[in-house]
């Protein structure tokens, strides 16, 4: 619980602790259906409206659109999306997520709704221009939300692959496409119900939105710790019945000093003057995807139709597979975020997209592409982007103080989508428009600089953020001034440790020693062969910008270790008093499940490597092979440090 101190305005949390160390469950599953699903209604969107475009500019559609128009809302789209993103993203870190959330969905809604009902360009225009607002103010609140609410351990994956979803919205938009372009359907009808169809959906998600709770590191930094306890007590509550058992102990607490109200002025001072390679970071990975895929995606069923004699009818399905290579992407690769880490992948996906896409300038140029090999290494190229791209909105969420959270991803998507969002289609419009191949290879390269540029900060600039606690990668601003107030007072933490019994601080000094045995076998194998030359810093790196805070000293990367150590434990045990037992049973048998994405299979891994469980034929698991021990007595001892463990 959150106790105030002598300081009025001054609390101590374990709010953040609380909510990192849960266990997935049916909430978090909640959380993604309720946040993330809204990037599959704007992939939908977007490439319907993208593939409808024509039908807009034919007599008897009952809009009076050119070609240019379509182009001018394409543009006044973006720049809506910028404006929102700024105002919204502001406006989330003032009054909270959830408000904003479901205000920017609203907006996104009503305005798609009304963009059906165009008459005039004048009103197209300005109806675009307010959904890309609601779509820009989207993800300033969503990314803040997923990132604050999602444990930890499974942050990387699950933001990845909520960013990522985009794409399956976009496969889905391009078949919807074929049956709004048949001829059956009337010219001045289809292209209102493809808007229609996103309103439509738009509410849906409104109505599982709704059950989303506010963010409670929010809650707490505001001056509503209590709200902020009531709303983690539930989800806990909640957790705690579906796994049919106790949650692992939190973390250590935090100290901050709540303020209601926290000045622009002093937020943006605060953080640039404090993190200004986090800035370049940040602005370096946004300019190398915007530019990339606005040059790329806006044009590539022109090139496909101009260099390869793919008919516009044909275009929509090479978009649709198109769509699903980006979407694999991020799910594919989202898990080695999370395990290989932040810095080794991203900068792996910015510069192996950028490698394959100057390999595909080159064949290019040669004439060596027909339009399938040319499909094929666009689609490889963009399969690896994605991932970096769905990344840099992870990094910007994580590597900056919550107070800035929402501003700072709004900020720099503002300015990657206004630097290489505007200046990569109209320089790719121009190469295609050449007619000249050698120009459209010269654009590819171009863009694969951009990501080069992004893979080359994340190398020198990157943080080392997987696994860890928001509160770990950047202190809040309110958590540094309650620290001026609280520095010579004890540390709870160290009352807490005197007063346990004997007993357990032995087990707990055991547990140490093991993962310290166990991280320093991690570092050897790292070392060894050719992991050595992985790009990224390293377990043991001193990350820049991270003041006082080392990988080993990191208070979070303990608590990861300590609940990858509890999972080993209860694989060891299970397998102890079941004796041998195939990998699903013994999964159900611990409630692996509940772990998380891929805990299972890292603990039962690692639990083989340490020799606490063998592999036994016919794809079974059995505990090592010892004489002596009777099962009874196993069962007693694993009942007793349950019993200790609860009384830490």
């Amino acid at each position: 619980m959150s106790t105030p101190s002598a300081s009025t305005g001054t609390v101590t949390t374990r709010v953040p602790a609380r909510l990192d160390r849960l266990p997935w469950s049916r909430f978090h599953w909640r959380i993604v259906l309720g946040l993330g699903t809204v990037w599959v209604l704007d992939g939908l969107e977007v490439t319907i409206v993208g593939a409808v475009a024509s039908r807009m500019t034919q007599s008897g559609s009952g809009i009076s659109l050119s070609t240019a128009d379509v182009g001018t809302a394409a543009g006044i789209y973006v720049a809506g999306a910028c404006l929102g993103a700024l105002l919204f993203g502001r406006l989330t870190d003032h009054f909270g997520r959830k408000r904003l959330f479901m205000v920017t969905l609203g907006v996104y809604v009503l305005a798609t709704v009304a963009t059906a009902f165009s008459f005039e360009p004048w009103y197209f225009f300005l109806a675009r221009f307010v959904t890309g607002m609601g779509i820009g103010g989207e993800y300033a609140a969503i990314n803040s939300a997923i990132d604050e609410l999602i444990p930890a351990r499974n942050r990387g994956r699950v933001d990845l692959a909520i960013n990522g979803s985009y794409w399956a919205g976009a496969a889905i938009g391009s078949l919807a496409a074929l049956g709004l372009l048949s001829p059956a359907i009337a010219t001045d009808l289809g292209w209102r119900l493809a808007f229609g169809i996103g309103g439509v959906l738009g509410l849906a998600i409104m109505l599982v939105r709704r059950t989303v709770p506010e963010s409670p590191r929010w809650l707490f930094i505001h001056g509503r710790e209590q709200e902020a306890e009531r709303i983690v007590d539930r989800i806990e509550s909640e957790v705690r019945q579906e796994v049919s058992g106790e949650l692992p102990e939190p973390g250590e607490s935090i100290t901050i000093r709540q303020r209601k109200v926290i000045p622009f002025t002093e937020i943006a001072r605060t953080a640039m003057q404090r993190y200004p390679r986090r800035a370049i970071l940040g602005l370096a990975l946004f300019v190398g995807q915007a530019f990339l895929y606005n040059a790329v995606v806006f044009d590539l069923g022109t090139i496909l139709s101009t260099y390869f004699g793919i008919s516009s009818g044909a275009v929509p399905y090479f978009m649709a597979i198109f769509a699903v290579a980006n979407f694999l992407g991020p799910l594919l690769l989202g898990r080695l975020f999370d395990t290989v880490g932040r810095k080794p992948m991203v900068t792996a996906t910015y510069l192996g997209s950028a490698a394959v896409g100057v390999a595909l300038a080159v064949l290019l140029m040669n004439g060596l592409l027909t339009a399938w090999w040319f499909f094929l290494l666009i689609s490889v190229t963009f399969f690896v982007a994605s991932a970096g791209a769905s990344s840099a909105y992870l990094t910007v969420s994580e590597v900056f103080p919550m107070e800035t959270r929402a501003l700072s991803i709004s900020l720099f998507y503002a300015a990657g989508t206004a630097v290489g969002g505007i200046t990569g289609p109209l320089l790719f419009g121009q190469f295609i428009g050449s007619g000249n191949a050698d120009l459209v290879a010269l654009g590819f390269i171009i863009g694969a600089a951009a990501m080069v540029l992004g893979g080359i900060a994340e190398i020198f600039f990157g943080v080392r953020a997987e696994q860890k606690s928001l509160e770990d990668i950047a202190t809040p601003l309110t958590a540094e001034e309650a620290d001026a107030d609280w520095q010579n007072a004890p540390s709870p933490q160290a009352e807490r440790e005197r007063s346990r019994p004997p007993e357990v601080r032995a087990r707990k000094r055991e547990r140490e020693q093991r993962i310290v045995a166990r991280t320093a076998r991690r570092r050897e194998h790292e070392r060894s062969g050719l992991r050595r030359y992985r790009p990224g810093t390293g377990d043991s790196f001193y990350s820049p910008g991270m003041v006082g805070t080392t990988e080993p000293k990191s208070r979070t990367r303990a608590m990861a270790e300590q609940s990858m150590d509890e999972e080993i434990e209860e694989v060891a045990q299970a397998l102890e008093e079941e004796g041998s037992l195939s990998r699903d049973e013994l999964r159900e048998n611990v409630g692996g499940r509940s772990w998380g994405p891929g805990r299972f299979r890292s603990a039962l891994k690692e639990a083989v490597r340490e020799s606490r469980a063998e592999n036994r034929p016919h794809h079974a698991y059995g505990p090592p092979r010892r004489q002596g021990e009777n099962k009874g007595f196993r069962r007693n001892a694993r009942r007793d440090r349950r019993h200790e463990d609860d009384q830490r």
